[in-house]
């Protein structure tokens, strides 16, 4: 339970942020896409705590047949944090080029806004499409699971502060971190900027592995999804890409159709 305790004890920080931007900046807000964004962290919250809490006696059973006996240390919880961080990389690559876990995803990037309440905006079904699995390889490698887990939720913490407008470029921050700039790219369909910056922390991995792009001030960037949906209903913003999903499958000829369907590049309506 340890990433929901540590993400609900930051709360009132994320409150704090989210009102005042609300106050200076309100051009940047929608009261109902605000209210989704609640509703859809309240229920993220309470799926991932449950699945959770229900796969760590598994988690536990795993890790005594790791490859290591990582003891904790500054030096080991500095590893920890560079290999969740890459691992992190490729579990958000892996969700916007596989329809499986695009399914999930595109929750977080429904909204045509973007501000600090958009972090909140999280899909029920992640632990049901299986982002724990890309933190398996810690455990087998040695780290405890619940150090595994405090680490996941302190990532995603650093994120919340990466979405907002008001945060210009950072200057030499920028070379290394994730930043509200690299990260506006990421939310936009922009033809030149759709399927960049998948970094949680550190956008050196983007730019080790050829997905990094530079935010242009000739390029504003334009959020949302292709296939945009006009809802606010948290309900439909769950599960209308499921129902893509479903809709594709059944209507498949072969397995070939079946498995793209599932596993292939996401389609929308």
């Amino acid at each position: 339970m340890s990433v929901e305790l540590i993400l609900i004890a930051l709360s009132p920080i994320f409150a704090i942020f989210i009102v005042t931007e609300f106050i200076k900046f309100r051009k940047f807000y929608d009261i109902k896409d605000s209210a989704a964004n609640v509703v859809l962290a309240l229920s993220h919250q309470l799926s991932d705590g449950l699945i959770l809490l229900l796969l760590m006696p598994f988690f536990v059973w795993l890790h005594q047949f790791s490859l290591f006996d990582i003891p904790f240390t500054g030096w080991t919880l500095f590893g920890a944090f560079i290999l969740q961080d890459f691992l992190y990389y490729w579990f958000h690559r892996a969700s916007h080029f596989i329809h499986w876990f695009w399914a999930a995803h595109v929750v977080h990037h429904s909204s045509t806004k973007m501000n600090f309440s958009t972090a909140l905006r999280q899909s029920i079904m992640y632990p049901i499409a299986g982002m724990w699995i890309f933190w398996l390889p810690m455990i087998f490698l040695g780290y405890q699971p619940t150090m595994v887990f405090a680490i996941v939720a302190i990532n995603l913490a650093f994120q919340f502060f990466v979405h907002t407008q008001v945060v210009g470029k950072l200057g030499f921050i920028e070379k290394v971190f994730n930043t509200p700039s690299h990260h506006r790219v990421h939310h936009a369909t922009n033809k030149e900027y759709i399927d960049k910056n998948f970094a949680g922390v550190l956008i050196i991995w983007d730019k080790i592995f050829g997905t990094y792009v530079e935010e242009k001030e000739s390029v504003p960037c334009k959020f949302g999804i292709v296939g945009q949906i006009q809802t606010n209903n948290p309900i439909t913003i769950n599960f209308h890409q499921w129902q893509h999903i479903y809709r594709k499958f059944k209507q498949a000829n072969n397995w070939a159709e079946r498995r793209h369907a599932l596993f292939g590049y996401p389609t929308h309506e």
